[in-house]
């Protein structure tokens, strides 16, 4: 592999000089003849950057590797959940394009094998994990990655989708189009208990801003247990008061999908009675009647990050990273505008932390 410092031979420069060029270095004071010849004969040599060359290696690291993906729902509870199918996907590709095994382990009830983990090159865990399933992961795993989900601390590789920030920029454009009374509904997060209710990340978020805002009805935000029926059960709820909310925004598109068969039970319209907004933007969204406004998480694109994030550590980084992916709010019929005209609101930054 060339070095720096036969560019600089060749060149006729210091090692310095043809280093601080390759970095961009923009303090530097140099002709655009003498700079461009420092271009042009490392490329020439085929030099490779540092961060170049530990991409490469990361790529030629995933031949030959065998990835533990640990999934927190049983196969037929991911089946009803198109998201995750995502998620596990976007796994699964990438490990296929690098030629990498991939072997299931699903962490539902009793703890599987250790060795299964222990044998593999290293963990990509789906899902939330907390108390011993937590130490369970990290004791057990050479290097671990959680995609979806980032526990507490600085000790995990990780990648998600902020949906906290994306509730606030929801809530911000309903807001925006003259909606007052908005009602959610969601489930409970099993880690924190009766005690707290509201810890859902989403859920969270809208109560903070709806309470800021002055808009908040603690009877306008409803959790419960997630169950199959828990979006029929809670719009029902919600949506026979006599103050309904004008608009009800839910934790993810499975919840609405019963929102809507409640809402038609009830001789309501989507979107003249109440407009509907969710998250996921899971494929049947778009073909509801009528289709679902809801905030798009790349979901593939988690599974494929958590992938390389898993490469990266093989490669030698020894720093943890935390990856967050940006979201789109998608909006269709089911939360049309006052004035009618089409509103696009985006965050697609990807944010390294």
């Amino acid at each position: 592999m060339v070095t720096i410092k036969e560019i600089a031979a060749a060149v006729g420069v210091s090692s310095a000089t043809v280093s601080r060029v390759l970095n961009y270095d923009p303090t530097l004071s140099i002709s655009t003849r003498k700079r461009q010849a420092i271009i042009e004969t490392a490329e020439a040599l085929n030099y490779a950057t540092p961060r170049n060359r530990s991409r490469a290696a990361a790529q030629g690291a995933g031949t030959g590797l065998k990835v533990a993906l640990v999934h927190f729902l049983e196969p037929a509870q991911e089946l009803a959940d198109p998201y995750y199918v995502g998620v596990r996907l976007g796994i699964e590709s990438r490990c296929q394009a690098l030629k990498s095994e991939v072997v299931k382990v699903f962490l539902t009830g009793s703890a599987p094998e250790a060795t299964i983990l222990e044998g593999a090159s290293g963990v990509v865990a789906v899902g939330h994990y907390y108390g011993d399933e937590l130490d369970w992961l990290r004791r057990h795993s050479r290097h671990l990655v959680f995609a979806d989900y980032a526990p507490a601390g600085d000790a995990d590789d990780s990648v998600l989708s902020d949906v906290g920030l994306a509730m606030i920029r929801l809530l911000e454009a309903v807001h925006a189009m003259g909606y007052r009374d908005m009602g959610f509904i969601g489930w409970i997060d099993p880690f924190y208990g009766p005690d707290n209710i509201h810890s859902e990340r989403r859920c969270r978020a809208f109560i903070d801003w709806m309470t800021k805002a002055g808009l908040y009805r603690p009877d306008l935000c409803m959790v419960e247990r997630m169950t199959p029926d828990s979006g029929y059960r809670l719009a029902t709820a919600m949506l026979s008061k006599s103050d309904r909310p004008k608009v009800l925004i839910t934790c993810n598109d499975n919840l609405a999908l019963g929102a809507y068969r409640a809402i038609h039970e009830m001789g309501l319209k989507v979107p003249e009675d109440v407009a509907v907004a969710s998250f996921n933007d899971i494929p049947v969204a778009q073909f509801l009647a009528p289709p679902l406004s809801t905030v798009k998480i790349p979901a593939e694109l988690i599974g494929e990050t958590a992938v390389d994030l898993l490469l990266e550590r093989l490669s030698g980084r020894e720093v943890v990273k935390k990856v967050i992916l940006g979201t789109e709010i998608v909006w269709r019929g089911s939360t049309p505008q006052p004035n009618g005209q089409p509103l696009s609101i985006a965050d697609k930054e990807v944010k390294i932390y």
